[in-house]
């Protein structure tokens, strides 16, 4: 967790953010994984011009899936699979037409257009290897913190200005620190591999697989994680 804005979505304010992150020195970001926020990929495009920008696949996925009869939402999910799944742009590019012509894609047409509108920032996704495509898949481990605490602001309705709202989220984050440091303390003694208590909200988690994931990010940035590894 990098802060606390309290702010109207839009690149201007994206923009402003970033280049406060830059300023207490992130000095070069390798992959932003994005959810859809109007302005932000191109924001970090301006600030740090060689970040690959990437859409959360699986918001991509729920994005698609809105236009599916809940029934058919299972069977639907499984013939999206080898778009996302293939090895390369071109292979995917070939299963996103075979779902086009498929009967699914003919009875839900919007799906495949959503798939095709963001199709430029899904495909970065595809040059990475297996180990790599796991870190940055998805942004749910942001969205679960992000839904405790929207829950948190609707519980309490209106606030009489922003500083409000940032000390009703520092306490909140401090809250679920102290739930989370508690689960831990259970474990404690355990084999690593054992462990099922979640990290800590503001240092971070830990990414399962990295060994293998800095190798082929190494290979992919060369030069750009050495010098702070």
């Amino acid at each position: 967790m990098l802060g606390i804005w309290v702010q109207t979505s839009g690149r201007e304010v994206w923009a402003g953010v970033l280049a406060e992150l830059r300023n207490r020195g992130v000095k070069d970001v390798l992959i932003a994984c994005c959810d859809g926020l109007t302005g932000f990929p191109e924001a970090i495009e301006a600030t740090w011009s060689q970040t690959v920008v990437q859409t959360c696949v699986v918001h991509l996925i729920r994005a698609s899936m809105r236009f599916v009869s809940y029934n058919d939402r299972k069977a639907v999910a499984t013939a999206l699979r080898p778009i996302y799944t293939a090895p390369t742009e071109a292979a995917a590019a070939q299963e996103l037409d075979i779902f086009d012509g498929s009967n699914w894609g003919k009875k839900y047409p919007a799906t495949v257009r959503v798939w095709r509108d963001a199709w430029e920032r899904f495909i970065p996704f595809l040059e990475f290897p297996p180990a790599v495509r796991k870190i940055i898949y998805t942004t749910n481990s942001i969205e679960s913190l992000n839904y405790q605490l929207r829950k948190i602001i609707k519980n309490r309705g209106h606030f009489p200005n922003d500083d409000a709202v940032v000390k009703l989220l520092w306490l909140a984050i401090r809250d679920i620190e102290d739930k989370r440091a508690r689960e831990r303390a259970k474990e404690v003694g355990r084999p690593r591999n054992e462990r099922k208590a979640p990290p800590e909200v503001v240092e971070g988690a830990v990414a399962q697989g990295w060994n293998a994931a800095y190798g082929a990010l190494s290979l992919a940035f060369p030069g750009r994680l050495e010098p702070v590894l």
